[in-house]
């Protein structure tokens, strides 16, 4: 199993090579959007997407309203963790 981290394409960094900055809950990495792009969607229209990043991949466009409730669980579960450490 891989987990995908919802992130927003800020900026097209390099479009030959097909990489992107997807900002991540204000962490903001440089990607590989070579999954995301076709012939119907080339790198420049990315600019904007959401998508879901493993190890430095953009490995599918998510749309926002996904993306947003993705972030909520994981940041509920990051919760959960941290009291769960606190009270052990």
């Amino acid at each position: 199993m891989c987990l995908g981290i919802p992130g927003q394409i800020v900026q097209i960094t390099d479009v030959k090579n097909k990489l992107a900055t997807v900002d991540i809950s204000g962490v903001k990495r440089q990607v590989n959007i070579a999954c995301i792009v076709d012939d119907t969607h080339p790198v420049e229209s990315c600019l904007g997407d959401w998508v879901l990043v493993h190890v430095g991949f953009a490995m599918q466009r998510i749309d926002p309203k996904e993306a947003a409730e993705t972030l909520k669980l994981l940041e509920e579960l990051a919760e959960i963790q941290e009291s769960l450490a606190i009270s052990n």
